[in-house]
């Protein structure tokens, strides 16, 4: 039966791999995604730790920190991070493979999400903290076990239903425990689905798959081969301008759909311009062994592999395309004087005319079917190609990565009091980058030149994207554009000490050494770069390391008294290392590592009815780089903007508090109180997109003391739950959450940007003023029912409502318009995203 079973499962992760390789490849722009993890750790932890050295300060914080658990999910709906940092600083760890992104540093949770059976129970600790896996980073760590033999033996179904991003899930999965022969198995499917999410014109399929294998060779030997993937496509949300939402009087507006006409039923259907598209597959073989009782061996070779896209609409030598183009909006009339075609738009607008608030695909193909073109020397080879050449098209921005790596970590329990660990990590990581046609839209073909080179440029052999092509014609499925792979070498050296000074003392020191490089291979020659385009850039190499340590004062068995601190340097991201990667390979000017100085003290009670924690944290971060692309008015150009010496500061409080009031009722509570800022006053250098003209440089911008924008800065959690002797639990929490600020526009605060303004002009303060969001309130409510049938097989319901008042007035975010301007700010002013109203997540699961 064991053996059977363990062939169906391969079977069925081959199928739904390879039905799924022939769907719609279509993808979506992911720029305003939000990449920290939220998960829920449960008590009921069956993980089997045989053969694992235990940490011997065990005070250090776990993964039931009273803070930590409540936050996660709480204060998600307002885009909440955690101390104000970017989820590159947690680090995650999945049987030893590194998690987060080489190039950006975060953790994508989408590349495994729908295996929340597989990912149930890892090891987190929040903060700076010992480790007996890796050195961690300044928010901790989170490990995952896929080991087969560590998942509860049985079978687990479940369905969900849910009104949020999709609307269906269904999971099921299968764990053997140890069998006969010393072999374990683990299996998990899950699907999701919605034909529309809670936003118009968004929709989502989502696929998972997991198969593990393990072997014990010895009663001290086992090695585990995992497989895993979540293959996704999502039709994606946007956000507007406030006059978008207040036309159209919907807060969840969104730009990125359109009606088209079905060539067969001829009915108007939604279609999503923007569309992501992930199917990142993991290979981890790992190998445990236990040298004795006191000390073992931790290796994992891994390989990663696979495609991300996000598709976005393109257009050339015609009109802008997207319904909130500030030019379409009755402000640009009316402020222009022209009232007659405001008063047209506005009548348009709300009256929510679909050819006016959304995209107009019939119009994009009628063009394109009209669009007759003739190109002599079609792809350079003399030929003459005439057809209606697309003005309008959908493209995909594709960045395909492949992973090679090896981990390792030997833990010693030298004597009662000292534990020793240490470690190695290293990979070999190459991206691919390039557009792709995915859609003519009715044309032809489209033809591969820059139009912006061919306005400013009288040579047209400039314009052309591949100099070995001149005139290249590309179709659907085509390469066009750019194409560039991204190469990533890194190799770091880890160790952690814990020891213990009589019964009141714990601690630990840490420390890391790493080397970084990396560069740019261009694998075409651009017209405005033929110098530095094509081939392999200059190597960027950075040495690095890192140090950190605490202490545990036990006042008594009860009250302790934590101390951390860390000092690391970080070499740059590649994403803010090079001025256009898409163009030529000229790196920021005096690239260098940031540097990191973090601390905190926490005071930690314990007792069995009442678990607290109040933390102080202090955090610089310093010499970060920023790197932006977009219009500029003031140059009237396509520009990239980048900034160094960019430094941060993070400091706040925390208070985490949990205890039973009666035997059935627990009572909870969370606060934070932040001052997230930037800290220097960075310089700007400034260069023309298709030129090596620099517009400025060594530019002074003010930002110093400017709050960062990264979500709400004061955040506030109360919380009731009864848990009935009848197996059934009821709860509600009211989450509060203030200072909330979007990042500045880097270019407003300059002196330039007040020329010809005198400090009494009201424009003054437009200009600088901060962009602060409105505090907001939700409320949330919690149920679920378990029960236990014979030879211990259980049914256990549950619901979550968020946002129970149904809040819709609430931003959760946005960003200021990079492009503005000086003499008329409201020309382009923010975007916001709005918080959803009521939704609901409900799911039946039966376990045997």
């Amino acid at each position: 039966m064991n053996l059977r079973l363990i062939i169906l499962s391969t079977l069925l992760v081959s199928a739904v791999s390879a039905a799924y390789s022939q769907k719609d490849t279509t993808a979506v722009d992911d720029t305003t995604s939000n990449f920290i993890p939220l998960f829920i750790i449960n008590d009921d932890n069956g993980d089997d730790n045989s053969g694992q050295v235990q940490n011997i300060s065990g005070l250090l914080q776990s993964s039931r920190d009273v803070y930590a658990k409540q936050v996660g999910f709480n204060f998600s709906f307002a885009r909440f991070r955690m101390r104000g940092y970017d989820s590159d600083a947690n680090t995650i760890l999945l049987n030893g493979m590194p998690g987060n992104d080489p190039e950006s540093g975060y953790a994508i949770w989408a590349y495994w999400g729908g295996l929340n059976d597989i990912t149930r129970y890892p090891e987190v600790k929040t903060g700076i903290a010992s480790s007996q896996t890796t050195f961690g980073g300044l928010l901790g760590y989170t490990n995952i076990n896929l080991n087969a033999s560590s998942k509860r033996p049985g079978t687990r179904v479940s369905y969900a239903a849910t009104n949020r991003t999709y609307r269906h899930r269904l999971m099921v999965t299968h764990n053997t425990g140890w069998m006969k022969g010393d072999w374990a198995v683990s299996m998990s499917l899950s699907g999701r689905y919605s034909k529309e999410g809670y936003v118009d014109g968004t929709f989502y399929r989502g696929y998972s798959y997991f198969l593990g294998i393990e072997k014990k060779l010895s009663e001290k030997h086992s090695m585990n081969l995992a497989y895993f993937a979540a293959p996704t496509i999502q039709g994606r949300q946007g956000i507007a301008v406030q006059e978008a939402y207040d036309l159209t009087g919907n807060n969840f507006y969104n730009p990125y759909w359109g009606y088209q006409t079905d060539p067969e039923s001829g009915e108007l259907v939604k279609r999503n311009a923007r569309v992501r598209n992930n199917h990142v597959n993991y290979l981890i073989l790992s190998d445990k062994y236990e040298i004795n009782k006191k000390s073992n061996i931790k290796a994992t070779v891994y390989y990663q592999f696979g495609r991300t896209g996000n598709s976005n609409l393109n257009w050339n030598n015609t009109s802008d395309p997207r319904p909130d183009y500030y030019r379409y909006l009755p402000s640009y009339s009316y402020n222009g004087g022209y009232t007659e075609s405001g008063d047209m738009y506005n009548a348009l607008w709300t009256a929510n005319d679909p050819t006016t608030t959304q995209l107009d695909f019939n119009s994009m193909y009628f063009a394109n079917s009209k669009n007759l073109y003739t190109v002599e020397n079609a792809n350079g080879t003399g030929e003459t190609v005439v057809g209606n050449r697309s003005k309008y098209i959908i493209e995909e921005y594709r960045q395909d990565p492949t992973r090679l790596g090896i981990y390792g970590v030997y833990n010693n329990q030298l004597n009662d009091n000292l534990h020793l660990m240490a470690g190695v990590n290293g990979y070999n990581y190459k991206s691919e980058n390039y557009r792709l046609i995915k859609d003519l839209l009715g044309g032809d073909y489209w033809l591969d030149v820059d139009q912006f080179a061919e306005r400013d440029f009288d040579d047209p052999e400039v314009a052309m994207n591949d100099l070995s092509t001149p005139n290249k014609i590309v179709k659907e499925g085509d390469r066009y554009s750019y194409d560039y792979d991204i190469h990533i070498q890194y190799g770091e050296v880890f160790s952690n000490m814990d020891f213990k000074i009589g019964k009141s003392i714990d601690g630990y020191v840490g420390a890391s050494l790493s080397a970084t490089q990396f560069w740019r291979h261009g694998n075409i020659a651009n017209g405005k770069f033929p110098e530095n385009s094509a081939g392999d850039s200059e190597k960027q190499k950075f040495f690095n390391y890192g140090v950190k340590g605490g202490l545990i004062y036990k006042i008594s068995g009860r009250h302790i008294i934590n101390l951390n601190a860390l000092h690391q340097t970080k070499a740059p991201l590649t994403r803010n290392s090079f001025i256009s990667p898409r163009t030529r390979d000229q790196v920021v000017d005096g690239l260098s590592s940031s540097v990191i100085t973090s601390g905190d003290i926490n005071y930690l009670v314990r007792y069995p009815k009442l678990k607290a924690r109040a933390t102080y944290f202090y955090t610089m971060a310093n010499n970060l780089t920023w790197s932006r692309s977009f219009y500029h008015d003031e140059y009237r150009n396509f520009v990239n903007y980048m900034m160094t010496g960019v430094d941060k500061l993070y400091q706040g409080v925390e208070i985490g508090v949990e205890g039973n009031v009666t035997s059935t009722i627990v009572a909870s509570a969370a606060f934070t109180k932040g001052l997230f800022t930037y800290n220097s006053r960075p310089n700007a250098t400034i260069t023309v997109d298709n030129s090596l003209e620099e517009l400025a440089k060594d530019k002074t911008i003010y930002l110093k003391n400017y709050r960062i924008g990264n979500g709400p800065q004061t955040a506030a959690s109360i919380g009731l739950k009864y848990n009935s002797p009848k197996y059934w639990y009821i709860g509600v929490n009211g989450n509060y959450v203030t200072d909330i600020f979007l990042d500045p526009n880097p270019d407003r605060r300059t002196e330039e940007a007040l020329e010809g303004y005198v400090d009494t002009d009201p424009q003054v303060e437009e200009i600088l003023a901060p962009t602060e969001l409105e505090g907001g309130f939700m409320l949330n409510a919690f149920a679920g029912w378990s029960y236990r049938m014979k030879d211990n097989r259980y049914l256990r319901i549950n619901i979550n409502v968020n946002n129970v008042l149904n809040n819709t007035s609430f931003r959760s975010g946005g960003y200021e318009q990079l492009r503005y301007d000086a003499s008329a700010i409201g020309k382009f002013p923010p975007k916001y995203g709005y918080a959803y109203g009521l939704s609901y997540f409900a799911m039946i699961t039966y376990m045997f």
